[in-house]
């Protein structure tokens, strides 16, 4: 049986569908490493063996995406393909339903590149061994689940799931502040998660049966007052994780108390699972709503474009100052979402995908001249160009990746962005103007608190606490190099990373495009 289905399929086949469970495998290879790490030899306090297992479980679970994907996936479709689907829990009509389509395919094989490279980065990392690269293992099956489910319970489960290995990494493994921010980071995630069971299951108790199917709940397309109240509990629930304004406070505690590794995650993952939810629960299954709501989300990347970035000038905790980058570039994705064409759609896609290698590359390299400085007060560093060139080097080249460089990924990603705003007829030409100058202002500020965060940092009087740290290591280097390279190769081929979601986000500004048609037919005439 064909294991391609439509993205407006009522129904999708039972198990058997797809040749083989090569999505489960990749969700549950990492989990099973999870579960034996207490079973294994030693104390827990030596690393090595947690570590080899964790790497070589991730390194075998990212080779399985790419081998997947590379030779079972048509970014030619969009349709949804490899579906895998059983009754797990009959009674709760709860399926493990399984699918990957051109808004996933990306996010999945990201998320796997840089949980592997979080490892990696964790190889200092010697207390309570078993249980720090376990919970690595588990949420890297969570994020995979996220991405993946196409049953609303299964993707509420995986959603709520990875939010307790980010706690406890952030509470055990942390800096001083690690139990405030660790309670903050769960405190706005659960209570967000409170506000997405309500919308989700409201969706699926609105038709004519239950179903829980993610397909089925897209075909129904709830509109009016009702629809627009899902999307507005959906709009919360996920802006949380995105973050939006002012929903976004618990991030630059999170990355300031978390180690480099977990921020790493952070940066590179997990904002990116509340972009794709917008995607695929508010445009996809409410596109009714998010005509209505399209321009609000305009205005929410304005501010959140705005806000980060002269937020990032207040701090002086170089971590801090990313997250708030962070906050700042993923207004981008807001307003590629609000633009409602398949331009701007795809400028999301892509924003994320960039975002997420540039940020995780960044706080990998914070990480590693925290490891020889033991500080991340810009006030106390300085001149650190001078005995750690190479760090140098990889900051300087991320930040420059971060700045939308031509050349480098983020600059196709945002300058995908502001076409698909400026090729939007369906807004008025002061609105479109008034955008793009706004978030141009935002383009100007970037440039001058990250260069003047490498300045601090790396140039000026040298510290004499600082004037003997070794360089970057040829573990550390291959490190920044797996996440530098794929920027710079997006970069001048971004048609490398379009490809694989081209087709998702067309059918899905099609399906906007009909819905905006029928709203106008329902309109009365004048005159």
């Amino acid at each position: 049986m064909d294991a391609t289905l439509p993205l407006s399929a009522a129904s999708l086949p039972v198990e058997g569908s797809a040749t083989f469970p090569w999505l489960s495998m990749i969700v549950l290879l990492p989990a099973a490493a999870a579960l034996i790490m207490p079973l294994l030899p030693g104390d827990g306090d030596d690393p090595r063996l947690p570590r080899t297992v964790a790497l070589v479980t991730l390194l075998a679970d990212f080779g399985l995406m790419l081998w997947v994907f590379a030779r079972h996936f048509d970014g030619a479709s969009s349709q949804l393909q490899l579906v895998e689907r059983f009754a797990w829990v009959p009674t709760i009509g709860l399926e493990w339903s399984l699918a990957t389509d051109g808004l996933s395919a990306p996010l999945v094989v990201l998320s796997g590149l840089v949980t592997l490279l979080a490892v990696a980065a964790s190889w200092n990392v010697a207390r309570k061994t078993r249980l720090y690269f376990g919970l690595l293992l588990l949420q890297a099956s969570a994020q995979a689940l996220v991405f993946l489910s196409q049953d609303f319970l299964l993707f509420f489960l995986a959603w709520e799931l990875e939010l307790v290995p980010v706690y406890l990494l952030i509470a055990i493994w942390g800096g001083t502040q690690r139990q405030y921010a660790a309670t903050k980071f769960i405190l706005y995630t659960a209570t967000a998660s409170l506000l997405i069971l309500i919308s989700g299951l409201a969706l699926a108790l609105s038709g004519d049966h239950f179903t829980l199917n993610l397909s089925e709940l897209a075909a129904r397309s709830a509109g009016g007052s009702f629809g627009l109240l899902c999307y507005l509990g959906f709009l919360v629930g996920f802006g949380v994780k995105l973050p939006i304004f002012p929903l976004h406070t618990w991030l630059p505690d999170a990355h300031g108390e978390a180690n480099a590794p977990v921020s790493m995650l952070l940066a590179g993952v997990l904002l990116k699972m509340g972009g794709y939810a917008l995607l695929r629960f508010n445009v996809q299954m409410l596109p009714e709503a998010h005509l209505v709501l399209a321009p609000a989300l305009i205005v929410l990347g304005i501010v959140n474009i705005i806000y980060g970035a002269l937020n990032a000038f207040a701090q002086d905790n170089v971590k801090r100052r990313i997250a708030c980058s962070s906050v700042s570039h993923m207004g981008f994705v807001l307003l590629g979402i609000g633009a409602v064409d398949a331009l701007g759609i795809s400028g999301a896609m892509l924003q994320m995908v960039s975002h997420g290698l540039i940020a995780a590359a960044m706080f990998f390299v914070t990480g590693v001249f925290y490891e020889r400085t033991k500080t991340l007060s810009i006030p106390n560093m300085g001149g650190l160009a001078k005995v750690l060139p190479i760090t140098f080097a990889f900051f300087l080249a991320s930040s420059l990746a971060s700045l939308a460089l031509p050349g480098m990924s983020g600059f196709v990603s945002e300058i995908t962005v502001f076409l698909g705003i400026t090729s939007n007829a369906s807004f008025t030409t002061g609105f479109r103007v008034i955008t793009i100058v706004l978030a141009a202002i935002g383009l100007v500020l970037t440039p001058v608190y990250l260069l003047s965060l490498c300045r601090r940092v790396f140039f000026g009087p040298r510290i004499p606490a600082l004037a003997k740290v070794g360089d970057m290591n040829p573990r550390e280097a291959v490190i920044g190099l797996s996440l530098l390279v794929p920027t710079l190769v997006i970069g001048f081929w971004p048609r490398l990373a379009i490809n694989l979601y081209e087709a998702s986000t067309t059918a899905l500004a099609t399906s906007l495009a009909s819905q905006a048609q029928v709203a106008l037919s329902r309109m009365p005439a004048l005159g």
